[in-house]
């Protein structure tokens, strides 16, 4: 095969509508979840030679689906003006190589935001799944917010692992992050100095805000996604029979919407 087709049966995987293509990309999606409860489940865990060879493993797959994005891409430098393109490449780094640290390596889950802004898998998404298109709204609102915390848990963790002798894990750490992002405060654990008051002060500031996103995407009503034809109002009531943006009479498609 030459470097020509090969090029070409790669971008059909990653961008073709053939159903080749489209089993390829639910299958990325599947091992993204996957790397995410594999980057959950082992921080709580001691290292192992089981546990580094198994990061190798995911750190080659990974590295292995950057080069194919980047190859079929039309405009490579551009991809690097992207947010996806640097956390596949905090993923591989610290899979790949263990100097990152047990917290550095667990900033691989912010990989867990490449999911939610690939366009070809939110559209294929929305094609296939119900209850996606039904709670689309609260799946980016859960993930941005899980993804919040996890990460925060690893700037706690490793700015106090050695300073703080309240903080000996990730479970402490995980704990503290929760309490302050809901401004509970039992006071059990703190952060002294000024940049555990700043840490904290980001935590709450921010945490606060995505979560109070998942209550509005939770308790407001279901919308549906359909382009108004006139003003190109994306989002409407399920039962919408006219655009609220414009008055325009929308013919919205109810299958499995019901």
């Amino acid at each position: 095969m030459t470097f020509a087709r090969l090029k070409e049966s790669i971008r059909a995987l990653y961008e073709g509508a053939t159903p080749a293509g489209v089993r390829f990309r639910y299958a990325l999606l599947a091992f993204d979840i996957i790397t995410v409860l594999f980057i959950v489940a082992t921080s709580f865990l001691p290292r192992s030679q089981a546990i580094e060879t198994l990061d190798i493993l995911f750190g080659a797959v990974i590295l292995a689906d950057f080069l194919a994005r980047l190859l079929v891409s039309p405009h490579r430098l551009r991809e690097f003006t992207r947010l996806s393109t640097w956390t596949d490449l905090v993923a591989i780094v610290s899979f790949l190589a263990p100097l990152a640290g047990e917290a550095g390596g667990f900033l691989r889950i912010l990989r867990t935001l490449r999911l939610l802004r690939n366009v070809q898998m939110l559209e294929r998404l929305r094609l296939d799944s119900d209850f996606f298109r039904r709670n689309e709204e609260v799946v980016f609102a859960v993930t941005n917010l899980a993804v919040f915390i996890f990460v925060m848990t690893a700037i706690v963790y490793e700015t106090q692992k050695f300073r703080n002798e309240q903080i000996t894990n990730y479970a402490d750490a995980l704990y503290f992050t929760v309490t302050a992002l809901t401004t509970t405060g039992f006071g059990d654990i703190t952060l002294p100095g000024t940049t555990g008051r700043l840490i904290t002060v980001v935590i709450m500031i921010f945490g606060v805000t995505l979560f109070f996103n998942l209550a509005r995407a939770l308790l407001s009503p279901n919308k549906v996604r359909f382009s108004c034809p006139d003003c190109g109002l994306q989002r409407h009531d399920s039962d919408a029979v006219h655009c609220k943006a414009c008055g325009k009479l929308l013919n919205i498609p109810d299958e499995g919407l019901a």
